[in-house]
């Protein structure tokens, strides 16, 4: 079984910058397929960022702005947000072996959440 927390959200200014982390305990981040999402109040829950193999892929709202990457020593994976704008104000979780069949995402593991918010 595979433990995902997330930690690092709080109030950032609009055009700051936050890092999201989410240790991970049950299988090593070097070989899990790990994923970011978010749910804004209101709305579905969004895919934000993967990080598989070498591969990262991002959704394109956050394109050029968001950075996954990994830390194979500390068993964590990371969301760098910068350029940060009210409207990536959400929940962000953390999800282990995440999948996609169509337009579904879905994991073995999700984090409880951690909070973002962007203010203008």
């Amino acid at each position: 079984q595979v433990y995902v927390s997330e930690s690092g959200g709080g109030l950032v200014q609009a055009g700051g910058s936050l890092r999201l982390s989410c240790e991970v305990s049950g299988r090593t981040v070097s070989s899990a397929r790990m994923g970011w999402f978010r749910q804004a109040p209101g709305k579905e829950r969004e895919f934000v960022a993967a990080a598989y193999y070498t591969i990262t892929t991002y959704a394109d709202s956050v394109k050029g702005r968001f950075t996954i990457s990994r830390d194979n020593n500390k068993n964590t994976v990371y969301l760098q947000m910068n350029s940060l704008k009210p409207e990536d104000t959400a929940i962000y979780y953390c999800a282990a072996q995440i999948r996609k069949d169509g337009a579904i995402w879905s994991a073995d593991s999700w984090g409880q959440g951690t909070q973002v918010t962007v203010s203008s």
